[in-house]
């Protein structure tokens, strides 16, 4: 180097030096040239040169060197300037040297300089190629915290970059905010960076907001690519909007996307839904004849269509041919064609496959759940607890619908200890169940209790009891810590009365007592009345007795049980209750009123119908339509032509439009 710029000694300026410094194309000769420089009288230790220098360095991937630069610079009194720490950044950047360059990147903010954006822009993608996401995230935090204060603007890569990496660690809102400050910037998104943003937004369910940043694309003439359009699909196909799916399709034909094998895919299952079982197979074929077939979601997808249409060989065929053309099958086709043969009802070809399924690891709960189903189905009871026994053995984790499966059994094969232990664990878990699942369980408890107490002797009855009583009482607790569960185990007892399953009903009923929790009114009423068109007054009384004694009961139960009380033919306690009831204040159903005072009637209680009538009117109880045809005709059979009219003429001062329609109907009546 001496040699080569003897001739140049005392004749280039210190810009000139610095620009041959530039200009030198390998790392020695940049060297070599500065130790030269540093010996011209010219010379003066600057950042400029020394920023050079470290270019030259990084570039080669020098990076020793160029920390030795970069310290002699501190060392010849240089302070380093943005610039200069850049560039030390990037070399640390291309090479991977994530850790030095964090560490180097800390120190130069502790000394208030900000890198440019340049050198952001390269710490960014070499962290997002290393998949140091949460990094890229950090970094640019710090940048917005910069922006303002030392002018350090995000530019079109710095965006495309870091909404890439908030996508990638699942952070839709994030990204969208990105997104924001992109537009806010007036910088129009590449298809790749929309493309990521609509498949995250889909995934999250934001059909809205995906349909939102697909119309923005197109507005800015940007062709969306396969995989975008594959997006979309799947987002169609899940919110079941098969019209915009067959539109988008015929979009991307008009533009001349590329449909790959995932798109047609796509396209299949969803002909499959609406019903275009032809289109489906049509599609399927000529995918087939252009090569295009190959991937086992593809076969699974059509062999879905036939199953829809319950075409199950044709299923068979299409998993057939996908084994004789080699492709590897995966849990995911196992599992479908687990559901052919569960469909099939085809045990022995069902276990085949679940045995194969197991060597992929622990089944899905959707697959067992089928199998346990078909079991239950074909009354195959011993094999179904065996197969309980087997999960509970391997530790598989229950969801609702298997969980509601296993308690059948168990509830069917007498394992209720193991349902009642299944549900604790469960509840344990943290795992919650649907209102409707807990009191499909609750129903089933119930009925199996009953069904063995009906069955078995008293020994065998009283253990039924106790457990079924404690398998019942895990349920109704899960049920009661859920908002409302008090009153849809209540409205559980009305339909159990209505159906006239009123074992069920008051077991249920003596449960929820049990556990200090009042039934509510309307329960207990429909029991006892339940009970009374069934001719059970000893079960009613038993009922209203208990009902009374454990907690207060309001008007609806009593008039429940006047109404069971006169439906068994028991009128003296009918009108007793009543009166009973009145003095206690309680409000008197006129429904009551009426069919209390129709047999009284009937049973000749003149003086009782009369009664109540007249506690009716002091006590200024609501009456209708019925309940005053009922008066007179009672007044009409008892002779009280007197009280009949002084009757007519009380309610005309209420009801002055009845009052021609009393008179007359009394007076035929008479005659």
């Amino acid at each position: 180097m001496r040699e080569a710029m003897a001739s140049f000694v005392a004749k280039l300026t210190f810009r000139e030096m610095c620009v041959v410094l530039r200009e030198q194309r390998g790392w020695r000769q940049a060297h070599d040239f500065f130790s030269w420089m540093k010996l011209q009288l010219c010379y003066e230790p600057s950042v400029v040169a020394y920023t050079i220098l470290l270019r030259a360095y990084g570039n080669a991937g020098k990076i020793e060197l160029a920390e030795e630069a970069f310290l002699e610079m501190l060392e010849a009194g240089v302070e380093p300037d943005a610039v200069a720490c850049g560039t030390l950044l990037c070399a640390y950047a291309r090479r991977g040297r994530h850790g030095d360059m964090m560490l180097f990147y800390a120190a130069t903010r502790r000394r208030g300089v900000a890198p440019p954006v340049s050198a952001f822009n390269f710490m960014l993608s070499s962290l997002q190629k290393h998949r140091l996401h949460g990094k890229v995230i950090q970094l640019w935090k710090h940048m917005m915290e910069m922006e303002e204060a030392n002018n350090v603007v995000p530019n079109h890569f710095t965006y495309t970059v870091v909404i890439g990496s908030f996508v990638k660690e699942g952070l839709l809102e994030e990204a969208m905010d990105v997104m924001g400050k992109m537009r806010a910037s007036r910088l129009i998104p590449e298809e790749a960076t929309y493309s990521c943003l609509i498949s995250l937004s889909s995934r999250h369910g934001r059909g809205e907001q995906v349909v939102m940043l697909y119309e923005e694309m197109r507005a800015h003439g940007i062709v969306p690519s396969n995989y975008t359009c594959a997006s979309l699909l799947a987002l169609y196909d899940k919110s079941e909007d098969y019209s915009k799916a067959l539109s988008l399709f015929s979009e991307m034909e008009r533009s001349r996307v590329v449909i790959d094998e995932v798109i047609y895919g796509i396209l299949i299952r969803i002909y499959g839904k609406i019903g275009l079982y032809d289109n489906a197979q049509r599609t399927f074929e000529e995918i087939d004849s252009a090569g295009l077939l190959s991937d086992e979601q593809t076969y699974v997808a059509m062999a879905q269509v036939h199953m829809n249409a319950r075409n199950y060989d044709k299923a068979l065929q299409v998993f057939g041919l996908m084994r004789s053309r080699n492709v590897k099958p995966s849990s995911f086709s196992y599992g479908a064609l687990l559901r052919c043969h569960v469909a099939r009802e085809d045990i022995a070809a069902a276990e085949d496959v679940f045995r194969a399924l197991c060597k992929y690891g622990l089944p899905d709960v959707f697959c067992c759940n089928d199998l346990l189903r078909l079991y239950v189905k074909l009354g195959q009871l011993e094999k179904a607890s065996a197969f309980i026994l087997k999960m509970r053995k391997e530790d598989i984790q229950l969801d609702e619908a298997l969980c509601m499966t296993v308690m059948e059994v168990c509830c069917k094969s007498g394992m209720i200890a193991d349902a009642d232990k299944i549900l604790k664990e469960m509840n344990n878990g943290g795992v919650t169940m649907k209102s409707s699942t807990m009191v499909s369980m609750i129903e089933m408890y119930a009925r199996n209790r009953t069904s063995v107490m009906q069955e078995q002797d008293s020994s065998s009855k009283a253990l039924a009891c106790q457990t079924d009583s404690s398998a019942l009482n895990a349920a109704l607790k899960s049920l009661l810590d859920t908002p409302g569960g008090s009153s849809i185990a209540c409205q559980l007892i009305r339909k159990l009365a209505r159906e006239g399953r009123t074992c069920e009903a008051k077991f249920l009923h003596e449960q929820l007592t049990q556990l200090g929790v009042k039934p509510e009114d309307s329960a207990t009423a429909t029991l006892i009345v339940q009970y009374g068109q069934e001719q059970k007054l000893h079960q009613a009384e038993e009922l209203f007795e208990s009902a009374s004694t454990s907690f207060p009961i309001g008007a609806p139960v009593y008039n429940a049980m006047v109404d069971a009380l006169c439906k068994c033919g028991n009128i003296e306690e009918a009108y007793r209750l009543f009166m009973k009831m009145a003095d206690q204040g309680h409000s008197r159903d006129v429904v009551t009123i009426s069919i209390l005072v129709t047999h009284l009637t009937k049973h000749g209680k003149f003086q009782e119908v009369e009664n109540i009538i007249h506690g009716c009117f002091h006590g200024e109880v609501e009456l209708d339509t019925v309940v005053y045809n009922t008066f007179i005709k009672s007044m009409l059979e008892s002779g009280l032509d007197k009280h009949l009219f002084l009757f007519i003429r009380w309610a005309s001062k209420i009801f002055r439009a009845w009052v021609p329609w009393l008179t007359a109907t009394a007076l035929v009546s008479k005659q």
